[in-house]
């Protein structure tokens, strides 16, 4: 008789402490999703220079103040542990705080996370991952750059536990980063990007 579907999937299940035991080992950064491993991929020019611009002008403009920019290399944990992501630019306010028992450091409490979509990667920033990032408590803003067109998504916590949306492709939009402080022009972000 042979296995079901799940009896061979089940096999193929990593625990957390395996992923971050090898995920130490590991050339490539690998992201973790409820005991299923996903590599991942290179990244576009334009997506690599988004994130640059993004990280330039928020890095200027909180310089000498209680938050930091991370670039894509920050490993983050979701709450129990069910996931281990690399946003593209992570910003933390305060002192950060990490899970000292997963090495090498895992970030645990971001304030405004920024993902920049590509054609392979839009969905899941906008469902899988946003709905991962919700349970963060210390997340209060979410931004989506999209590297093929001119658009910028913000969510922002809301006092009430609700999240309100923002969109625009307007590039003489500045957009309002209050969780970090920052106000960031549209057009300083796709600068120097042909879309």
């Amino acid at each position: 008789m042979s296995q079901s579907a799940s009896q061979t999937e089940a096999h193929l299940l990593v625990s957390p402490d395996d992923y971050l035991r090898l995920e130490c080992e590991a050339v490539e950064k690998h992201e973790y999703y409820y005991g299923e491993v996903r590599a991942m991929v290179g990244a576009s020019y334009a997506h690599n220079r988004i994130c640059a611009n993004l990280t330039v002008e928020l890095g200027g403009q909180l310089r000498g103040k209680s938050c930091a920019v991370v670039g894509s290399d920050q490993r983050l944990q979701i709450l129990n542990g069910s996931a281990y992501v690399y946003p593209d630019v992570t910003v933390v306010c305060g002192p950060p705080s990490f899970n000292e028992t997963r090495k090498p450091e895992t970030l645990l409490n971001p304030t405004l996370l920024v993902e920049v979509l590509s054609e392979s990667t839009a969905d899941k920033d906008r469902s899988e991952k946003f709905m991962l990032y919700r349970q963060i408590p210390s997340l209060q803003q979410y931004l989506m750059r999209d590297s093929q067109t001119q658009l910028a998504e913000l969510y922002t916590r809301q006092p009430n536990g609700y999240w309100l949306f923002m969109e625009t492709r307007d590039l003489a939009a500045v957009l309002d980063l209050s969780s970090v402080g920052a106000q960031v022009p549209l057009a300083e972000v796709y600068a120097g990007v042909n879309l």
